[in-house]
């Protein structure tokens, strides 16, 4: 689809905190004391990125890396210069009508979410991109063993193999409905894009997923709760994965409706590798899982 795009995507009934759509300051502690039971309901739609909406991206993309050394700024430039891929969240034009939503929790230019791809094989020599791809191999070099170390650098290493960092990130709360049109749009145009002979054909996919972990007690497992429900499935579905730790590193509001009492929750972020044939099955799979069948 074209700059122009403008898809209305759902009606929903969104349960957030008055913290929820604060674009910085609060901490994974802020994250985890979640009140809950406030009740908004808004239009969202979805549209191809443009340059008003960089600052936004931007926060977005830094409630991944955190204090990581990545120019989340370039990311969004790029992000908004490759307008024929990719779409963001925001609220629909209210035509006169009088919104749930209060003025001071979001304005005409919030950007409640991103869904897209970059090419970080072939743009590898841009300084951002560059700083990414240095970040994914010292976390693996951290965190991984060495089988996975190796396969991040080999593939990292060959130019012929396309690598898509799949970006899948939205305001919490935000339910999983919204994932599925998302993701089968930009579907249609990594298709419509290859066949225009853009570099848009991936072999892999990475994601960073964001997760909170409740440890292990008295012998029972640990449970992992997915910041975003669907990512659980494409966890289950990849090649290659390692995890670590931020839960000394400052997050800012994008933890989950988790409650007081889940206080122990630990913030992990795992950066996963799936094949990127597995996409069109994966958005089925989260089709199907949204619909409970």
């Amino acid at each position: 689809m074209s700059s122009k795009k403008n898809k209305n995507l759902h009606k929903m009934e969104e349960e957030v905190s008055d913290d929820d759509t604060e674009s910085s300051g609060a901490s994974e502690d802020d994250d985890l004391a979640y009140a809950g039971n406030e009740q908004v309901q808004i239009d969202f739609e979805g549209r191809a990125p443009t340059d008003p909406d960089s600052h936004g991206i931007c926060q977005l993309l830094q409630r991944v890396f955190l204090k990581a050394h990545v120019n989340c700024m370039l990311l969004a430039e790029l992000i908004i210069a490759q307008n024929f891929v990719g779409s963001v969240i925001s609220q629909c034009e209210s035509d006169g009508i009088e919104s749930d939503v209060d003025d001071d929790m979001c304005d005409d230019s919030t950007i409640f979410g991103i869904t897209t791809v970059l090419n970080i094989t072939a743009k590898k020599d841009t300084p951002c991109v560059d700083q990414l791809r240095a970040f994914i191999i010292k976390k693996a070099e951290k965190h991984a063993t060495d089988a996975v170390v190796k396969h991040f650098q080999d593939i990292f290493g060959d130019e012929t193999r396309s690598i898509g960092y799949l970006i899948n990130e939205r305001f919490i709360n935000i339910p999983t409905e919204i994932s599925v049109p998302l993701l089968e749009n930009l579907e249609r145009e990594i298709v419509k894009a290859h066949q225009k002979g853009m570099k848009f054909d991936f072999v892999y996919y990475l994601m960073f997923i964001k997760l909170y972990r409740k440890e292990s007690k008295k012998g029972k497992p640990h449970q992992d709760f997915y910041t975003n429900a669907e990512e659980e499935l494409l966890v289950e579905k990849a090649i290659n994965s390692f995890e670590y730790s931020v839960v000394d590193e400052s997050d800012m509001g994008m933890g989950g409706d988790w409650l007081k009492a889940d206080g122990n929750l630990i913030p992990y972020r795992k950066i996963i590798l799936f094949d990127a044939k597995q996409l069109p099955d994966l958005i089925i799979d989260i089709r199907k899982q949204v619909k409970g069948e």
